[in-house]
């Protein structure tokens, strides 16, 4: 089954290439939420000592003004990453007075659809644009579904790898062409393969009540503030989490067989009319409740759990950076906030995304037809909601497989690729990140989502109590955390600097905002 895996990896180690295989680049995001002391979303502006969340390049907001995002740049390694990470975090809580970061993907305490504030970047065309994208998603999936938090893992492979997979695997493209076609068929089967990541990372078994606004649900009753359900491994990535609800209707299924395929289908999208969002209105009353009424306002919109990503160049969409420079890098968006480690990640968790990223770059990946697209969805889906439970059973092939007996399989034929990875490092790095894992199959109440809801029934504490005892204790780990002068010095810069491009973009608009987002739709 992995035997196209095998022969890659050990043509790359006869032809003396492993040292390819070390050349690639991480890049760490993490939304996290502003709270009170009483875990309420804070309604206060994003910090003016942060910088603009328009042009800082590392410490933004994302669907709520509210909601914090923080960017670290491509980086050798995931120390490094980590690292930068921690930092950002470091010099934020310097600067958020009485307020602390949500430690959980999932949040709570809310007061429904208006209490949760629209993030806001200012007067220019850009910064406009960007808040009415916000407030287009509100009206179309809700303001609640918006402020559940994630993490996004990017990687890249580096010059050298590529060199060396062209004269490997693809003597006759160019470099340029089996980039762009490894990358997509890693993505392939990272969609494949998806349900892995909430299983072993996910840390959303429990909701609060109010995030249900008095819906009814199945979910079951963990106390009375408190829903979950027994199984469960990430919420957030369930039928409960945002999601493009209206595809069924819509008909946009971005198609994954190659770069073309997918900007097209994209394309289609973000210029096709809907019947159901005109009915929300753009312009109404002169004030826009939405860039447009078509099936996707922008590219972003579409929810995938994995994106091929492209370098874009000043206010230049997706879809024709892609078309102009390729896929830059891959971005695995599918992994929960951790709520037992301080920046809702930790070492070994990505070291072991590094191994499946590769391996899925070095396995066969078909194109997935409609019949593979519909188990994709069902092993996701299952996987959220009941994970956990051993006799759960997924769609491989046409066929069911255990969640336990395929997972023990991949978790195996990774081992050849953990030992490549670690023949230049002094220690079995990606060898033990891989052990931690297989531990959690063996035994599944090792899981974030087990202990998440072991420690909440060991406490008698719901989620809210829960959460918020963690985020009071991140806070504390990260104000006593030495932050370096030279890297709090550069953060100070960036966060002056990005004001000051701010208002050089608000200065330097000549036209009305109508003209903007007609300019923008219309690039070629």
């Amino acid at each position: 089954m992995y035997s196209l895996f095998q022969q890659r990896l050990q043509a790359i180690i006869d032809a003396n290439r492993q040292h390819s295989l070390s050349d690639r680049r991480v890049g760490l995001e993490k939304e996290a939420l502003r709270v009170n002391a009483e875990g309420m979303i804070a309604k206060t502006p994003h910090p003016a000592a942060l910088g603009s969340a328009l042009t800082h390049p590392n410490i933004t907001t994302d669907y709520s003004e509210a909601l914090l995002e923080f960017i670290t740049p491509p980086c050798d390694g995931i120390s490094e990453a980590m690292e930068f990470l921690e930092d950002l975090h470091s010099f934020t809580y310097q600067r958020l007075d009485e307020e602390i970061l949500w430690a959980a993907s999932m949040p709570c305490v809310l007061e429904g659809e208006q209490g949760i504030p629209i993030a806001h970047y200012g007067s220019s065309n850009l910064g406009r644009m960007k808040t009415v994208y916000r407030r287009g998603l509100g009206h179309r999936y809700g303001r609640i579904m918006q402020v559940i938090s994630g993490c996004h893992f990017n990687f890249s492979m580096g010059e050298s790898f590529w060199t060396s997979w062209q004269e490997l695997f693809a003597p006759g493209q160019s470099l340029r062409q089996c980039r762009d076609e490894a990358y997509f068929g890693m993505i392939r089967n990272l969609q494949r393969l998806g349900w892995l990541v909430p299983y072993l990372f996910g840390a959303s078994p429990a909701v609060c009540r109010t995030f249900l606004g008095g819906k009814p649900t199945t979910l079951a009753e963990f106390d009375e503030g408190t829903y979950y359900e027994p199984y469960a491994t990430s919420l957030r990535m369930g039928d409960i989490g945002y999601q493009n609800r209206k595809e069924e209707e819509t008909g946009i299924k971005a198609n994954y067989d190659g770069l073309d395929s997918y900007v097209k289908s994209l394309e289609w999208a973000i210029n096709t009319p809907s019947s159901q969002y005109e009915k929300i209105g753009v312009l109404v009353e002169g004030d826009y409740r939405q860039l447009n009424a078509n099936v996707l306002q922008i590219e972003n919109e579409y929810y995938s759990t994995v994106r091929p990503k492209p370098l874009t160049q000043g206010v230049e969409k997706p879809t024709l950076a892609l078309k102009r420079g390729g896929v830059a890098y891959v971005e695995l968006r599918s992994l929960d906030v951790n709520p037992f480690e301080p920046t809702g990640l930790d070492r070994s968790q990505l070291h072991f995304l590094e191994l499946l990223m590769i391996f899925a770059l070095l396995c066969d990946s078909p194109r997935i037809d409609e019949l593979e697209r519909l188990a994709i969805d069902h092993n996701q889906s299952a996987t959220a909601h009941r994970g956990r439970d051993p006799k759960l059973a997924l769609l491989r092939k046409g066929e069911q497989i255990g969640l336990r007996e395929w997972a023990a399989e991949l978790l195996q034929a990774m081992g050849p690729l953990a030992a490549a990875l670690d023949v230049s490092l002094p220690t079995s790095t990606y060898s033990m990140a891989l052990q931690a894992q297989q531990y959690k199959l063996a035994d599944a109440s090792l899981t974030p989502s087990a202990r998440m809801l072991g420690e909440m029934a060991d406490q008698e504490e719901g989620f809210h109590r829960f959460a918020k005892r963690i985020s009071l204790e991140h806070a504390d780990w990260f104000e006593q955390r030495h932050l370096s002068r030279e890297r709090e010095v550069e953060l100070e810069a960036l966060a002056t600097d990005s004001l000051l491009k701010q208002a050089q973009i608000e200065a330097s608009d000549k036209e009305d905002f109508a003209a903007f987002l007609r300019h923008y739709a219309e690039q070629r």
